[in-house]
Parts: structure tokens; C-alpha cells; sequence
């Protein structure tokens, strides 16, 4: 077994420079039954997959051991997470919710749950894996947070390589791999080690959650079409204004969405995954920030701020305050995630106005009746997995825990919860209860769901397009994945790469001098406080910023992620 125990007692140093560089953070055969009841299940042995590890070719490996659920050896573990703002509502740990005690109750192992307190996410990892004294299970976003990536946790001894802990004790999520090819790629390593248990959202419409939404019930009114391009934006934006009194006929903040708005993907510069590097038509990373495009649309939001039609504070905005300003009839389009955006609105404005209807828009083009190429798109791992740390003291209770939420029975608790108690099964498809979609408590959806399931944020499973689906309750928000979609948008989406140690410190102190300046002049350009006659000049501030080293490391990352 190739296991890195090396104890990280040294990296004090190393996670204080981290602490600079990290930043905070949509199955087997197995039946499932209540809580309380014995959950059994067992994997085939002659579905075992090849397996690739420390980068050599792909090699067939022993089928893992046959395991039934809950595990008769039993055992305890520690697990460190951030607690979800859903859970933390009416929650301290994630132990005490529904989901929670059933987890340990299926798989017969009794977990003590760790939270970070929220906002001090990193300086607590840091501070953790700084120590040395790890908890048995950690989650985190290994790619993009821990510098150096997943393969330099490894050498410095803070996690353990998985490649054969899967062939021995995990026969659920190697049986997923070894279907899943492109899914395999993702949770390796350059090197080819399997680094942690990951969240994946299992079909590509659960990758389509954030768009543009606009309102129906005025564009009835006023005889207008659903735009599909940028000058169509222009007009309707336009009638809001003057003829429905819109004070901010686009309102969303920019915060969130400077760079994933259906505006910027219209000039083939939107971004997603919170990053500002894109792939170009040769498949090669470029920075959005610097293409032709990106002046368009600078230009295009400079037009329309001073016409009015965006809101004047689009800086500064909060959630709170986008919402107030879309359900109170100053806003009439916006920016945001289906369910806990475009829903919200809805729901919330619908109690006071029947009629308010808001439904999501296309990707739109520069051009009438031209094809979306750029669109918003999740990765299908959005780095959010469960690494086995090098404290552990038994990997193979760990392993095992880890991999239920792979089989039958996991997939159905972390994605539906309860069978009798939040779900039913009804025509061979699970369907919530009334305790989760009317809540006897009064919560939000979000809550309520949180209580029995993980599938609305994440965790080590794979997430359920049944969930998607009740989740988006309303007729014209269950549209949004299908609107939304742009198929050739995977394609100018960079996937989770993994600079080097030494790469990453150099990538994220060019990166960040970088976004500091992008982000100060672009909203100049928009405000019109400074001249779009300064362009070159500003593309040549950029390139005196290394930008050219920027994108020579992010094509190197790219070369070694398409070779795995």
C-alpha cells in the first residue's frame, strides 16, 4: 500500500504562506430502509475497474472485498467540514441533523463532526494542518485551495494516496471511476494519485444553475419577446425604464457575477468556477480580462450605466439588496442561481402580486440567430471532497465510510435522506414528503432539505438530478438548466488544473496583483471615469503584470491535466 505517513509537524511556515493563498470557500446494488433499520449492501467483485496510479499505464487491479452495511467491526472517526449555512440555520453540527445520525447509523461508525467557525475557514485549516494533529477525515477544496494542489498535501504528509485503499476497501466508487473516465481524470493527480472521495454532480443539467432571469409578466405587458441578443437586452431594458418606472431595469451585484453574467458570455468572455481565465477556440487558456471582447462588453455596460438601465450601485450591491429591489418593481432582470435567486423572487413577490412571473433567458449572441459558444457551466467535480488525512489511525473504517455514499443505499440517504420519513418511493423515483416541501417548522426549502440531505450543497456522493428537479419547484424555474444550457460552453472552460507548489505561489501573486487591477478599471470603464481611449494602456499594465507567466504556467497545469 503507497501511503505518504509522514507527520506534518513542519509546515507551520509553509500553511502561514498558505493562509495568503488560499481562498474561503450543484452506485452499487443496495436497498435503503429507515434509519434505524440494518442497510445492506454489497458490490460485485467482477465489476472492479483498471486503475491508474503514480502516473504509470493503467493496470487491471484486484476487485475490492465484498462489504455489507453497517459494518459489523464498527469504529469512531473525526471529521472535519464546514458547516453549510443551510445546516448552520438551525444547527451546530451536522451531527445532530436527520441525516447526520443516519449516516453513522447506516454504516455503523460513529463520526465526531468538526466545523470551522464560518469565516475562518482557512485560518483554521491552516492552523490544523500547521499542528499536525489531523482529524481522521477532512473536506476541502484541495485543487484550488491548498497550494501546490492535492499531489503536494500529499508529500507534505497531510493526506494519503488513495490508488490502493480504492482497490481494497472501496468497491462503490471504483465501480463509479471506472464508468466515469472523464470523472476519473478530475480526482487525480498529475502524478496519478487518487487524492480524496469527491463531490460529482451526476448529469450535466445539475452544471446549469446560474443564468438570467427576467420578468415575464412585463414583457407580456408590454409586447416584448424574451431577448436573445445584446441589442434585444438594450430594448427591453429600455421599455422597462420608461415604461414601467424601473428604476434599475438590470440589477444584480456585481460581487458575485462581474464576470458570469449572460452579458460578458455574449462577447465570449464570461467566466465560471471563479476564475478569469477561459479556453480559446485552439483549447488553450487565455485571460478574459484581455481580450477584445472584454472592451465590448465594458463598453456595452458603460452605454447602458449611463442610459440607466443597470443599476446605479451595482458596485456595492448585497443579495439582500438585489432581492428587495426585483420583488419590490424597481428591478425587472437579473443575475443569480435558480433555486435560491430566481425562486426566491417569485415566491417571495407572488404574495403580494399573482401575476409576477419571472422566467430565465438564453445565453445571448451579439448576432440574431447566432449560437451561444461561451455559456456558464459547473465543472462536474467542483473540488469539494473528502480526504483521508495521515493521522488516521484505521484508513480502512475510514475508506469504507467514505465509500457508502457511492453505493445504492448512500446515493439515496445523501441526495433524498429518509425513506418513510423524507422521501417515498413512487413509480421506482424517490419524492420528498411533505416535511421537506412544507416544512411543519415554517424553514425554507433550502433548510428543510438540509436537515435530510447533502444534495443541495455537497459532500462525498454523487448528486441526483431527481433532486434538481423538486428542488426547482416552480414551472418556469424548472426550465432554467435546459435555458441555460450552452453546449460548446465545457469548451472554453478551464477545468480543475494543478499548478506546482512553486508554480502556485508565483500563478496566485501574479493573479492577485492581476484581479486587483481588473477589478478597479473595469468598473472605471463602466462608470465612464475612465476613457476607453486608455485601452492600450491598459492591456499593457496587464502585460507588465507578467501576465504572459501567468497563462505559461496555466497551459503548462492544462498540458499534465490532458495527459492524465
Amino acid at each position: 500500500m503507497r501511503r505518504n505517513l509522514k507527520k506534518p509537524v513542519a509546515l507551520l511556515t509553509a500553511a502561514l504562506t498558505a493562509a495568503s493563498l488560499l481562498a474561503g470557500c450543484g452506485s452499487s446494488a443496495g436497498e435503503s430502509t429507515d434509519a434505524g433499520a440494518q442497510v445492506k449492501e454489497t458490490s460485485n467483485a467482477n465489476e472492479a475497474a483498471e486503475t491508474t496510479a503514480g502516473g504509470s499505464d493503467a493496470e487491471e487491479a484486484a476487485a475490492p472485498a465484498e462489504v455489507t452495511y453497517p459494518l459489523a467491526e464498527g469504529g469512531t472517526l473525526t471529521y472535519w467540514l464546514q458547516l453549510n449555512p443551510n445546516v448552520s440555520a438551525n444547527f451546530t453540527n451536522l451531527g445532530e441533523t436527520e441525516l447526520g445520525k443516519a449516516w453513522q447509523e447506516q454504516t455503523g461508525v460513529t463520526v465526531e463532526f468538526q466545523h470551522p467557525a464560518s469565516g475562518q475557514e482557512k485560518e483554521q485549516f491552516n492552523l490544523i494542518v500547521a499542528d499536525g494533529s489531523l482529524p481522521d477525515i477532512m473536506e476541502w477544496q484541495w485543487v484550488k485551495q491548498y497550494p501546490g494542489g492535492p499531489e503536494k498535501a500529499i508529500k507534505d504528509g497531510v493526506i494519503i494516496p488513495l490508488n490502493d485503499i480504492f482497490d481494497q476497501y472501496c468497491p462503490n466508487i471504483k465501480k463509479y471511476l471506472a464508468e466515469n473516465p472523464e470523472v476519473d481524470k478530475m480526482i487525480k493527480t498529475d502524478d496519478g494519485n487518487y487524492f480524496a472521495f469527491p463531490f460529482i454532480r451526476g448529469e450535466d443539467k445539475l452544471c446549469y444553475t446560474v443564468g438570467g432571469f427576467i420578468r415575464q409578466d412585463w414583457l407580456d405587458e408590454l409586447g416584448l419577446e424574451v431577448p436573445t441578443t445584446v441589442d434585444e437586452w438594450h430594448e427591453v431594458l429600455t421599455a422597462f425604464k420608461e415604461k414601467k418606472g424601473a428604476e434599475a431595469p438590470l440589477c444584480f451585484d456585481w460581487t458575485n457575477f462581474k464576470d458570469s453574467n449572460p452579458i460578458a458570455f455574449a462577447f465570449k468572455v464570461g467566466t465560471a468556477n471563479g476564475t478569469q481565465f477561459i479556453l480559446d477556440d485552439e483549447g488553450k487558456v487565455a485571460f478574459a480580462p484581455a481580450q477584445e471582447g472584454y472592451k465590448e462588453y465594458l463598453m456595452t455596460l458603460n452605454q447602458w450605466y449611463e442610459e440607466g438601465l443597470i443599476d446605479r450601485d451595482i458596485a456595492t450591491l448585497n443579495g439582500d439588496q438585489v432581492t428587495a429591489k426585483m420583488t419590490s418593481d424597481k428591478a425587472g432582470a437579473s443575475v443569480g442561481w435558480a433555486a435560491s435567486r430566481m425562486q426566491l423572487f417569485m415566491t417571495s413577490a407572488q404574495q403580494t402580486n399573482p401575476e409576477y412571473t419571472l422566467v430565465a433567458t438564453p445565453t445571448p449572441t451579439t448576432e440574431k440567430g447566432a449560437t451561444p459558444e461561451y455559456g456558464y457551466v459547473e465543472n462536474q467535480f467542483p473540488d469539494v471532497a473528502a480526504a483521508i488525512t495521515s493521522s488516521c489511525k484505521n484508513v480502512e473504517l475510514a475508506a469504507k465510510f467514505l465509500d457508502y455514499g457511492y453505493s445504492e443505499a448512500g446515493h439515496n440517504l445523501f441526495n433524498f435522506g429518509i425513506e418513510g420519513v423524507s422521501y417515498e418511493m413512487k413509480d421506482g423515483k424517490a419524492e420528498y414528503t411533505d416535511v421537506v416541501t412544507n416544512n411543519p417548522d415554517g424553514w425554507p426549502l433550502a433548510q428543510s432539505l438540509a436537515k435530510y440531505i447533502r444534495a443541495n450543497y455537497n459532500g462525498p456522493f454523487i448528486q441526483d438530478l431527481n433532486y434538481l428537479e423538486q428542488y426547482l419547484q416552480l414551472p418556469t424555474v424548472k426550465e432554467c438548466p435546459s435555458v441555460w444550457a450552452v453546449p460548446d460552453a465545457r469548451k472554453h472552460t478551464v477545468p480543475n488544473i494543478t499548478p506546482t507548489q512553486d508554480e502556485s505561489k508565483e500563478l496566485a501573486t501574479i493573479t492577485n496583483e492581476l484581479g486587483t487591477y481588473v477589478a478597479e478599471m473595469s468598473l472605471k470603464f463602466i462608470f465612464g471615469t475612465e476613457s476607453f481611449d486608455n485601452w492600450d494602456n491598459y492591456i499593457e499594465t496587464l502585460n507588465g503584470m507578467k501576465l504572459d507567466r501567468a497563462l505559461e504556467i496555466e497551459n503548462a497545469a492544462l498540458e499534465r491535466y490532458n495527459a492524465r
